[in-house]
């Protein structure tokens, strides 16, 4: 059970990880060398994974409550019928919502690495 809670705090960067790994892989199949810039992202999360910052974990977990926020928001606005969104829209929400709200937990999960713990 130590070892678990010890590398519990790696959990969302490992998250973040596999989800640009995802990203750039599908958009690497259909548009090649347009795909690399993709994995740019994923330098702060390799960052604080070897050499962890306090600063930048709160920023990155704040940014990222931001952007999940929103688009809870358009979840929201859309179950309420306040926007209309077109079909192919709706499908490509069904099927991210569950990264919408991973994302949402990783990003809770990630401030409160950065305030409760000390790395």
């Amino acid at each position: 059970m130590n070892i678990i809670s010890k590398y519990s705090k790696f959990t969302p960067y490992l998250y973040f990880l596999a989800v640009i790994a995802y990203v750039f892989t599908n958009v690497n199949k259909n548009d090649g060398l347009a795909a690399y810039p993709i994995l740019l992202c994923g330098i702060p999360f390799l960052w604080q994974l070897f050499k962890p910052n306090k600063q930048l974990n709160f920023t990155l977990g704040i940014t990222f409550v931001c952007l999940s926020s929103y688009l809870i928001m358009v979840y929201i606005s859309d179950l309420l019928h306040i926007i209309q969104l077109s079909e192919q829209t709706k499908q490509i929400l069904t099927f991210g919502g569950v990264f919408v709200i991973a994302n949402f937990i990783m990003a809770l999960w990630m401030i409160r690495n950065s305030m409760k713990r000390r790395f």
